[in-house]
């Protein structure tokens, strides 16, 4: 199992309706060699349809699982006119990827809430129709993070531990002075040049070398 986070990084809604088109393109590739995608979480673009960010969970036999990350990671550029603003020139657009290793376990660090509720909001195919989404509380933080999969809700929990834990690893890393962890860089940096993947077009559509 592999986590993997797709970032607009800051670039402008162009490179959110990047990530959104890198995420279905992935989900075909990940079809293709077995391996199964969960959204775990997403922050949504400043214009319906696109995506800042997903995380993602990657499961199935552990090479394929391993390819799938690396064909994702690194600087990704998408080649087309901008969708939103015809008239303008830039036709490049860069988003990120980085494979995290998720937490195995929430560590010792107080109590835990788990809620059971209804997904809202947009997701698509990964947007559940009943009250098995799961909202995870931190009691002596506030810190909350919400899981809504197709999965079932004992899976939904088990998801919802692992990104708490993440996000209280985060913290307690802020806690000791380092303000910045591996995953927020990545919504602050992204390599121009070097694209380990090009696409072009509104169909984005892999350029080979």
């Amino acid at each position: 199992m592999i986590w993997l986070q797709l970032t607009a990084n800051t670039g402008p809604a162009e490179c959110c309706l990047g990530v959104k088109k890198a995420l279905e393109r992935m989900g075909v590739e990940a079809a293709a060699m077995g391996v199964n995608v969960t959204l775990v979480e997403q922050l949504a673009g400043p214009i319906e349809g696109s995506m800042r960010s997903v995380l993602l969970q990657l499961d199935g036999e552990s090479g394929q699982v391993a390819e799938l990350a690396r064909r994702w990671s690194g600087s990704i550029l998408w080649i087309c006119a901008s969708p939103y603003r015809k008239l303008h020139k830039r036709k490049n657009w860069f988003l990120n990827g980085a494979a995290i290793d998720p937490p195995n376990a929430l560590p010792d660090c107080g109590e835990i809430r788990y809620e059971a509720t209804r997904a809202s909001g947009p997701g698509g195919q990964h947007v559940n129709k009943t009250d098995s989404a799961i909202r995870a509380t931190h009691l002596a933080t506030g810190l909350s993070v919400k899981v809504q999969t197709e999965r079932s809700q004992h899976a939904n929990k088990k998801l919802a531990g692992q990104l708490l834990a993440s996000k209280l690893a985060e913290l307690a890393k802020a806690e000791e002075g380092r303000t910045k962890s591996e995953r927020r860089l990545q919504h602050q940096q992204a390599e121009r040049g070097n694209a380990a993947r090009v696409f072009v077009g509104p169909g984005f559509v892999e350029r080979r070398a």
